[in-house]
């Protein structure tokens, strides 16, 4: 036998059947084992030890199930031994029981109360327990003092070894939860349960304290609070509801920011709590994370208004430490480190900046302490937020919360100051190591890196120089999110005031001494006065070019403007040093407050007391002003101030109806003359009431001056263009509908104006009277579009991109005679130009196109052929400008006609794959794969039907060209067309499983 067992070789074993899982513990039991063990718990529970509970220890039986409340009656407190004793053999027999994991784990998961309230009874509860009255004489008192030792060391034993958020919900049932009354949906509410013994209360207080001073003790004691409340791993509508219960995280947060008794001191609770208070905001559990966030961002403020030093140091500082780690005042030693080191991480950097938004924007709380940590890291965050505006980045919208939040809350003064550190006006504000860069990660975010050293003085000159000009242009746009506060209106109105300083400073001169004879300091803080007037400058025309229009958000701003614009001109006048610029800002401020005083607002008497600050400054231009009109105007605009509207003078009304009611296609001094003239209100010397020629004698109130005086030629047009204009009610606005053959002549002859407002504002009414299919203009629609064609030659932009709209709207009520024209000059090269200039006319023609594109919609199907060639025959350009331009129309194309591409999709996948393996322009090859983006987006779902022949081409191409190109932008356009392409497949391959109810109603 022994043999043959020796030379026995079972079969290996199959590893798809159950005798391959691996060996069960031989302590596992059963499910109805398990039963078995819990009912046995049940019953020791039940009649070994919640009968011997204190009152107020613990939940008494007879608020659990009516099952136990009759148990309670048969048990029998006077028998022996004393009700100690017994809950002392209970207790001792369930903790053997759970020294076994089998049974442990059922015993502590569903009775870990009851045995916690026993052992802090025995262990320290009072010496005379409960029956201890009725006890005979001689039987011993009580337990002694090596089992009340014994049961301290088995509470603390428990404690240690148990799940801690489980121990943190137990105490605080042990410690309060039997104050409130315990009651059943749709039965009475019973009698509520006795309060907590003092005893009690202060040892769960000290036991919990002890469990938030562990490890990782603010999540157990955060996880046992709301996972009470149902944001546990069930969730659903529970944790919905603890969600939006502020009062719980409030609670939580005053628990978290008050120190304990058992701590050393309050530093010391702050050092070992706060880490974990951060570690809070980094939760990424679906169920829990927002509540978890919540309650660290309260916790967060609360210790930051108690407490401002010690959160300052232990929260905020080490929250903002890697923006603070590469600042330009930063104790590292970049300079010494290779190029290319990446000193922040992705994860670190993003995990800051969120941080940072949940803290100081979630939590919106206007505190100093708050405002004086953020600022020596707001530099930084300003100028990842410049990095982000290049380029796809999810940190962008944080960077702008921040900045913006930061801005509202701050003072004004502040508020400016930074502003103007942005800018580059001041040096105030730490901003990004000179050494380091932002870099692009691979999860959509940044990184900060050490720069590469340029040896090319050039290029270095040339990089800063763009740099401060995208960080200007960058700063204007975050000014246009915050008009609505009104600090974008007062931050332009002192730069307004600063430009009045500089425009004195360079009508005063020099100072004439030598530059020789001046010290090198002297000279340096020359330089800087000449930056510092250059880049105000600079702003100046980009906040009047971007967000001028809406800048001013009340009447005090208004005010300031205007007071900022007069004290320049008296400036100017008291150096007998007028110009032309100076002039009409004097024209455009004055008329400005003849139309609020002349009723184009409602005027308050608070605001009566603002314009106050104007009258002396219209005193001094009424006496030194060199003509008298202006002289007069000034005297009437300051008597209507002081008499708060009660007098007003016709030459008040005149200036009021010259800034309202500029007609488009005249002059500006026609603007100012036919208008002041028939706003006049007796109307006698008006030429528009009584057919008399707008160059016949006026008053010299109604003929303002505040324009410059126009030429004889110019008058001489007037004359034979204006006949008789039909008559207008005073203030009535500009007009374009019903024009009659001669007006419509005259806007044709101030389309080659060489003003260019008037210009663009004759295109702009040509347009108008297209959009509303005036009947004069439709007859003659080839001789308008000739004169839009002629004017997208024009190299300002307002004239140009009027002309552009105005073939737009051509093309699209008349595209079968349009879209050839702008077909053949988009392919062909006109004789008699310049080849840049060429180039611009057709990447305008190719704006027209594309905007006449988007207004035929579906109807430019009948088109496709003619427009797909001219783009790709423009793909093959010599000029890489005029290739990217027709790549990014040919994409826009595509992306509208979607089934409709037909075999033509072949055509474009061979040139999209030409161009993107063998262009040498970065910027051409950008523009080819970002078609395929646009196609993938465009078409979405329907790209697997629309591109099915040329898929698989367009994924190997995306494929090299991720793998083979070395420009990081071209890359980044892959890789989002990459990602497009795999959630189309994703959701071809696995769609949404929708579950629905089908009734049918049977015959």
């Amino acid at each position: 036998m022994v043999l043959l067992a020796a030379a026995y070789r079972p079969a290996p074993p199959n590893p798809r059947t159950a005798e391959t899982a691996p060996a069960l513990s031989p302590d596992t039991l059963s499910i109805s084992q398990q039963r078995t063990v819990q009912s046995a718990l049940q019953f020791v529970v039940t009649l070994g030890l919640c009968p011997y509970l204190l009152p107020g220890v613990g939940v008494p039986l007879q608020h659990r199930t009516e099952f136990s409340a009759v148990v309670r009656d048969a048990v029998s407190l006077d028998a022996a031994p004393s009700a100690t004793l017994r809950l002392y053999a209970s207790c001792t027999v369930l903790l053997e029981v759970a020294q076994h994991p089998s049974l442990g784990s059922l015993l502590l998961t569903h009775h870990l109360g009851d045995l916690l309230a026993g052992l802090c009874q025995l262990g320290f509860g009072p010496t005379e327990g409960k029956g201890e009255e009725a006890r005979p004489p001689e039987e011993p008192k009580g337990l002694t003092e090596e089992k009340r030792t014994h049961c301290r060391k088995a509470l603390q034993s428990v404690l240690d070894q148990v799940y801690q958020p489980l121990v943190v919900r137990e105490l605080l049932i042990l410690q309060g939860g039997s104050r409130q009354s315990l009651h059943s949906p749709g039965k009475e509410a019973q009698r509520p349960l006795a309060q907590a013994p003092a005893w009690l209360r202060r040892l769960c207080g000290q036991l919990l304290s002890e469990r938030l001073m562990r490890p990782s003790g603010v999540q157990a004691v955060v996880r046992g609070i709301l996972e009470g409340a149902g944001t546990g791993a069930a969730g659903g509508s529970n944790a919905e509801a603890a969600a939006a219960d502020w009062r719980k995280c409030d609670m939580i947060a005053r628990i978290l920011a008050s120190c304990p008794q058992q701590s050393l001191s309050l530093e010391d609770y702050y050092r070992q709590v706060c880490p974990q208070i951060l570690d809070l905001l980094h939760i990424r559990e679906k169920l829990t994370a927002r509540q978890f966030q919540r309650v660290a961002t309260t916790t967060l403020l609360t210790m930051v208004r108690e407490h401002p030093q010690l959160a300052e140091q232990y929260l905020l500082r080490p929250m903002l430490e890697p923006l603070l780690r590469c600042s330009d005042r930063a104790e590292m030693a970049v300079e010494d480190l290779p190029a290319g080191t990446v000193l922040v991480k992705e994860a670190e950097l993003s995990r800051c900046v969120e941080d940072v938004f949940k803290v100081y924007v979630v939590g919106n709380e206007s505190s100093g302490t708050l405002r004086e940590s953020l600022q020596p890291a707001l530099g930084v965050v300003f100028t990842l937020y410049c990095f982000t505006k290049q380029n796809v980045s999810h940190l962008r919208s944080p960077c702008q919360e921040i900045l913006l939040w930061f801005l509202e809350k701050s003072e004004m003064e502040v508020a400016f100051s930074t502003l103007e550190a942005f800018a580059g006006l001041n040096a105030a504000m730490h901003s990004l190591h000179p050494h380091c860069q932002f870099g692009v990660a691979s999860e959509g975010g940044a990184l900060i890196a050490v720069k590469e050293t340029i040896s090319d003085e050039d290029e270095v000159l040339y990089q800063k120089l763009s740099w401060e000009q995208w960080q200007l242009e960058t700063l204007v746009d975050l000014l246009s999110h915050c008009q609505k506060s009104g600090l974008a209106g007062d931050f332009f109105l002192r730069c307004l005031q600063e430009l009045t300083c500089v425009a004195a400073e360079d009508k005063a001169g020099l100072d004439p001494t030598p530059l020789s004879c001046e010290s090198l300091l002297d000279l340096e803080q020359h330089r800087e006065g000449q930056k510092k007037q250059l880049l105000i400058l600079q702003l100046v025309a980009m906040l009047c070019e971007s967000i001028s229009d809406t800048v001013f958000t009340n009447v005090v701003q208004v005010v300031q403007f205007v007071a900022t614009t007069l004290q320049r001109a008296c400036a100017s006048l008291a150096q007998d040093s007028v110009g032309a610029v100076e002039a009409q800002t004097l024209s455009m401020a004055m008329g400005l407050v003849a139309a609020m005083l002349g009723g184009a607002m409602q005027l308050r008497s608070s605001d009566f007391a603002v314009l106050q600050q104007l009258v002396p400054l219209l005193e001094q231009i009424s006496c030194i002003h060199p003509e008298p009109v202006i002289q007069e105007l000034a005297a009437d605009l300051r008597i209507t101030i002081c008499t708060h509207g009660a007098f007003s003078t016709h030459t008040l009304g005149a200036a009021a109806q010259s800034t309202l009611g500029k007609k488009p296609g005249l002059s500006r001094m026609r603007e100012a003359t036919c208008t002041g003239l028939a706003g006049s209100p007796d109307g006698q010397a008006a030429g528009t009431s009584t057919g008399q020629p707008c160059s016949s004698p006026a008053p010299s109130h109604a003929r303002s001056s505040m324009f410059a005086t126009p030429s004889p030629k110019e008058q001489n047009k007037e004359c034979s263009l204006g006949g008789e204009r039909p008559a207008e009610s005073p203030g009535a606005g500009p007009s374009t509908c019903g024009q009659t053959p001669q007006q419509l002549q005259e806007l044709l002859l101030t389309a080659y104006d060489p003003d260019v407002p008037a210009r663009a504002a004759a295109l702009r009414s040509l347009s108008r009277l297209i959009a509303q299919r005036d009947p004069e203009a439709l007859k003659i629609q080839e001789k308008l579009l000739q004169v839009f064609l002629e004017n997208m030659e024009h190299e300002d932009a307002f004239v140009y991109l009027s002309a552009i709209q105005g073939v737009a709207l051509l093309s699209d009520m008349h595209p079968e005679t349009v879209l050839p024209s702008l077909l053949a000059q988009y392919g062909g090269t006109p004789q008699g130009t310049t080849g840049t200039r060429t180039v611009e006319t057709r990447m305008k023609v190719g704006e027209v196109l594309m905007r006449a594109t988007r207004a035929l919609g579906d109807v430019v199907s009948k088109y496709r052929d003619p427009l797909i060639h001219a783009f790709l025959r423009g793909a093959r350009d010599p000029d890489s400008s005029l290739r990217a331009s027709s790549l990014s129309n040919l994409g826009e194309l595509c992306q509208r006609l979607q089934f409709q591409l037909g075999s033509v999709v072949h055509e474009v996948t061979s040139c999209l794959t030409a161009i993107a393996r063998t262009d040498r322009e970065a910027e051409v090859r950008r523009a080819a794969v970002h078609v395929v983006v646009l196609l993938l987006r465009g078409l979405s779902e329907r790209a697997t039907e629309v591109l099915r022949d040329v898929l698989r081409d367009l994924y190997r191409l995306l494929k090299w060209v991720v793998a083979s190109e070395h420009d990081q932008v071209t890359v980044l356009h892959a890789q989002l067309a990459l990602e497009e392409l795999d959630d189309i497949m994703r959701r071809f391959l696995f769609p949404p499983q929708t579950l629905e109810k089908k009734i049918v109603v049977l015959p």
